[in-house]
């Protein structure tokens, strides 16, 4: 039985070294830092330009949408990697490999979408 809990113990212990590992760090941080606020320290501060005009800006749609899709595919590489794993082990290629050519048929049916929507086309 101690074996079992030796496990829990060491991972337990990496996470209160982590946590006191970030305490003392923003401790430090705090201790060793000028304060000395200005009005200039003050204002909003972006890219190193200057804040001029509104706050409020429009953003076109079409950006999220290749974000969404970046997302879609990047999700899909994800999945590849323990499939590969899994169809090289005995008993599971036939299964794995079905499995796969169905979850890709699924993104390629969402990519034919798009793609008959006009989204991927840079206008």
């Amino acid at each position: 039985m101690p074996d079992y809990f030796h496990g829990y113990a060491v991972v337990g212990l990496v996470a209160v070294v982590g946590v006191l590992f970030v305490a003392v760090a923003f401790g430090a941080n705090r201790l060793l830092r000028p304060v000395i606020p200005t009005q200039e320290k003050l204002l909003t501060y972006e890219s190193g330009v200057d804040p001029v005009g509104e706050g409020w800006a429009h953003t076109q749609v079409r950006f999220y949408v290749y974000a969404f899709l970046y997302v879609i595919f990047a999700v899909d590489s994800v999945f590849l990697f323990p499939w590969a794993t899994v169809f090289a082990a005995d008993g599971f290629g036939g299964t794995t490999l079905v499995e796969m050519f169905v979850f890709l048929g699924f993104l390629g049916v969402g990519l034919l979408y798009v793609w008959k929507k006009g989204v991927l086309t840079w206008t």
